[in-house]
């Protein structure tokens, strides 16, 4: 069913008042079309008493209004031949119209926002969770999580695997299926995505209805917050700037009305970077107005950190597993390393990574009395060997398997990031947007070398 928001139905009787007043001008000399324009304004007025009928038990009198009004249509029809006859229905159609307006303007309720969150990657839903815990308890907001699908890609970028992962969202969090609701049709208030690609990654991609450029045409408001968190970079500091700067300048951040980044400084950097590339790209009008960025990127923080800081350690369920490794035989914890194997890392070292990883893991197997390893691998690596390096794909899983098989240590594919941070006492692998939430949450910090 059609959603009508209040300026809907107000659009709607107004032009059912000016198709009212053109019927009895031209009644006479277009009879065959005024017959069409009644048809029409009759579905109208049942498509819209349909929705008011949905609503509540108080607007009973506007959605008979309506009933009468159809009635009223149905006799200009038959009076079409009568110019007198046609002139007086019209004059009530006129009184019923105007009285359904006042009763839409000032006895129904305001609207409330409809909000739609499109994660796609449960693991990466914390980048919006806190932003919808708000709207879930604004009682002037309807809001919607509505996980979409994605496709690994083949070397190739054709898609290859569909996945969905509505089942994965924490418990609390009330999923919507995507093919349960209309986008085009409900048109919401707010739409929020975390995923800036569209067609220009080459590990995964979200359906392509999802891309950005899509997804601005059914609402007024598409808003991108990023699933990732930056370490803060100095705007004037551009050798850091340009090793993140392909961040600022995506279909998502082109496409979005509004961007949400971490922080004041590192807005000023999308803001630069956006314009520099669109100068490249020579774009013109708002891609390069300074004062148009500067409405659309905000730099209010992210989501991601909200998460991080309200998780706290004795609220977490462990699976018992996980505490076979952590527990020592008189009851008290290990310490706990969150072990970070990061996507660029095997791309850049290749074999050398697997190498490394293999010594880590050594490593912490001879100190597993003292010390519980938590291996976190990010959650598209896989999909990225298989798509990007192939020829690594073999002595990755075998390395995988093997430490998984001997048990001595965690292995957390799981889409709950917070709890990872949540019960660690201190990071150690490679640079990545994980880094700065530990920091965040003032643990312990090592980057790992090769």
């Amino acid at each position: 069913m059609e959603r009508y928001r209040k300026k809907d139905m107000l659009q709607t009787v107004d032009t059912l008042l000016r198709a009212n007043d053109a019927i009895v001008k031209t009644a006479a000399s277009n009879p065959k079309g005024v017959a069409e324009a009644l048809v029409q304004c009759q579905e109208s007025a049942i498509a819209l008493g349909t929705y008011i009928d949905t609503l509540d038990e108080r607007f009973a009198l506007l959605v008979h209004t309506l009933e009468d009004y159809c009635e009223n249509i149905y006799q200009m029809g038959e009076s079409l031949s009568d110019e007198n006859r046609c002139r007086k229905v019209s004059k009530k159609i006129k009184k019923q119209l105007t009285s359904l307006q006042n009763g839409i303007k000032y006895d129904l309720p305001d609207d409330k926002k409809e909000v739609v969150f499109l994660p796609y990657k449960a693991s990466m839903w914390d980048s919006l969770e806190s932003v919808w815990k708000a709207a879930d308890e604004d009682p002037n907001c309807d809001a919607y999580v509505i996980p979409i699908p994605y496709f690994d890609k083949n070397p190739d970028g054709s898609f290859r695997e569909e996945h969905y992962e509505g089942d994965l969202y924490p418990e609390y969090v009330p999923i919507t299926r995507y093919d349960e609701y209309d986008l085009e049709e409900r048109r919401p208030d707010v739409i929020y995505i975390h995923n800036p690609y569209d067609e220009c990654n080459h590990v995964t991609s979200v359906h392509p209805y999802f891309y950005s450029k899509n997804l601005r045409n059914f609402t007024d408001k598409l808003v991108y917050i990023p699933y990732f968190v930056l370490n803060e970079i100095e705007p004037d500091d551009q050798a850091r700037i340009d090793g993140m700067k392909h961040f600022c300048f995506t279909p998502g951040t082109i496409y979005a009305h509004r961007v949400v980044v971490q922080s004041e400084n590192m807005r000023q950097i999308y803001i630069n970077e956006y314009m520099k590339a669109a100068k490249e790209m020579e774009l013109s009008g708002e891609h390069i107005d300074r004062k148009f960025l500067g409405k659309k990127f905000l730099g209010i923080g992210s989501p991601k950190v909200d998460k991080v800081l309200n998780t706290k350690k004795e609220d977490l369920k462990l699976p018992a597993e996980w505490k076979k490794v952590i527990e020592k035989p008189n009851g008290s914890w290990k310490k706990i390393i969150f072990y970070n194997t990061s996507v660029s890392a095997i791309l850049v070292h290749d074999e050398n990574m697997l190498k490394k990883m293999e010594s880590v893991f050594e490593c912490f197997k001879e100190n597993k009395d003292t010390v519980a390893l938590l291996w976190r691998p990010h959650p598209l690596i896989q999909a990225t060997i298989e798509s990007m390096r192939p020829q690594l794909w073999e002595g990755y899983k075998k390395l995988r398997e093997r430490y998984i098989a001997e048990g001595w240590g965690i292995y957390d594919d799981s889409a709950d990031l917070d709890r990872a941070v949540g019960i660690s006492d201190a990071y150690y692998g490679d640079q990545s947007s994980v880094v700065q939430l530990c920091e965040e949450a003032e643990m312990p910090v090592m980057i790992q070398c090769l």
